[in-house]
Order: C-alpha cells, then structure tokens, then sequence
C-alpha cells in the first residue's frame, strides 16, 4: 500500500508518546534525570501531535468527530475514545503530582492501563483488515505495543532493562517480518480470488481490467523494489535495534549515561521506527492487488 506521511507520523508519535506516558503515569522515571514538569509535558504533546497528525488522513477532517460515535464496531473510534480518556486520566493525575505532591498509586494505574489500551487499539485498526494478510496477525498488536514501551524506557534511567526491550523489539520485528512475508501466499491468490482453482498456476490474467491508472492502483497496489526493501530492513534494525542495544550495554561497563546519551538513544529507536512504520505499509500487499495481477 502507498505509505501515507500522516498516518505514519500518527502511528509512530501516537505510540511512543503513549508509551512515554505508561512508564510517567506509573511513577517508574528517574525524577533526577527527567524532570516532572518537564517530561510530563513533553509526553503530551508527542502523543497529541502524533493524534492530529491521523486528522491530515482524512477526507473530511471536519468531521473527524464522528469518529467517537463508532466505538461498538470500529477500532478506529475506540482508539479515539481511548485517546481521550488517557490524556484526560493521565492530566488528572499529573495535575496532583506536580502540583499539589499527591501520588494516587491506583489513579497512575489505571491512566497506565489506557496508555496500553490505546496503543492496542491503534494496531488492531491494522490487524483487523484480512483483505491486508501481512497486517492480520496476532504479532502486529504485540510488536505495536513494543514500539510503544521501549524507546520511551528511557525515561527510567535502567539501561540494563531498557537495553533488553530493545533486543526483544528487534528479534519481534525480524519474526514478523519472516512470517509477514509468507501471509499473503496462505492467504489468497488469483485462483481463489475468483473461485476457478486452488491451484496457484493453473488460472491466470489474459488481460489487465483497464490499460490506465486508477486510484487502487495508487494507494492500493504500491510496489517497492525487493533490493531496497532489504536495505531499508537492515536500516530500520540497526537503528531500532541493534545501535540502541549495544548503546546501553556499552554503557554498563564505560560509565552511566547522561541525559544526552539517553536522549540520542531514545531518537534513534524513533527513527528506526519511522523507517520500520514506512515499511509496514508499502509492503501491505491488499488483495485488490490480484484483480490487476499484481
């Protein structure tokens, strides 16, 4: 599918801003380190910016507010109303903290808990398309759901703990990308997309549907050569990964990070990210894709 900037600015500040929330609201930051009435306010604005930028996907964004009135069929509200009511819960208790120095356990709890809900429900919005069989996967949500706690893990000043949720993030990006990459196969080909065979080269296109392009064609069917989507794989890793990784190792035996340090790994997880995030959607192959044989 043709990578939308908006949605991957969405899905990628959305989840590390959110995830940056988890570890706050839990009360679990080295406070020496990242200052309250610093890093809370920093949270909220990567997880808000990262939600208007979903806003510049839409056809009609002055009616984005409808988008809250779907909650009992669509993903896509219950990751808006999730939103709110984590930002709203996480305020609260934000509020108490650096304000009036009250620390409510269950409150910080229960904001964590939305934070996780959140991040959950912006990946089903993607897991739950099976006309996409590279997204409908039950490791889609889980490898969501790391993106969203280890960059931001930073914040707890563990380098041990954060340098292993690193390593766990890339080898979950490396399974679903080996499993990603034969989903489609399973799933359907041109013989079972039109009922005549389940045979996989017995029934073939003797013409294209049209000779032009066509707006499927253009979002739908993005086709990226497999030489640079392997470039782009070893990029994403490295940087999501593997420099992070050995970044906080290296760090257990020379000396502890300092802020810099720690803020150096954090953007290189999200940029490796973004890279990961662009590949995630241009090699979606959707199944329109067999009607014009591609």
């Amino acid at each position: 599918m043709k990578p939308a900037i908006s949605l991957i600015l969405f899905t990628v500040l959305s989840g590390f801003g959110f995830g940056l929330l988890f570890w706050l609201n839990l009360n679990l930051h080295s406070a020496e380190m990242f200052s309250d009435i610093v890093i809370f306010p920093i949270a909220f604005i990567v997880s808000v910016v990262g939600l208007i930028a979903s806003s510049f996907h839409l056809g009609n964004p002055q009616r984005a507010l409808l988008a809250f009135t779907q909650w009992r069929s669509s993903w896509l509200s219950r990751e808006a109303v999730l939103a709110v009511t984590t930002l709203l819960t996480s305020f609260v208790h934000v509020i108490l903290i650096v304000f009036y120095q009250i620390e409510l356990s269950w409150l910080g709890y229960v904001a964590s808990v939305f934070c996780l809900a959140t991040i959950f429900s912006t990946a089903m919005i993607y897991t739950q398309m099976k006309t996409v069989p590279r997204w409908n996967m039950k490791m889609t949500p889980m490898l969501f759901l790391l993106y969203g706690i280890a960059g931001s893990s930073v914040v707890l000043n563990q380098i041990i703990f954060s340098g292993l949720l690193f390593l766990v993030l890339g080898l979950g990006q490396i399974f679903t990308w080996k499993i990603g990459d034969k989903q489609f196969e399973k799933s359907s080909h041109i013989g079972t997309a039109t009922g005549l065979s389940t045979n996989r080269t017995s029934v073939r296109m003797l013409e294209p549907p049209h000779t032009g392009s066509n707006y499927l064609l253009k979002e739908m069917v993005h086709i990226v050569a497999q030489k640079h989507i392997h470039k782009l794989r070893w990029i994403s890793l490295a940087l999501l990964s593997l420099l992070p990784t050995l970044l906080c190792f290296s760090f257990i035996i020379i000396t502890n990070p300092s802020l810099p340090i720690l803020i150096s790994i954090a953007l290189l997880n999200v940029v490796g990210t973004i890279v990961s995030r662009w590949l995630f959607f241009s090699e979606a192959e959707h199944v329109v894709g067999l009607y014009y044989d591609r």
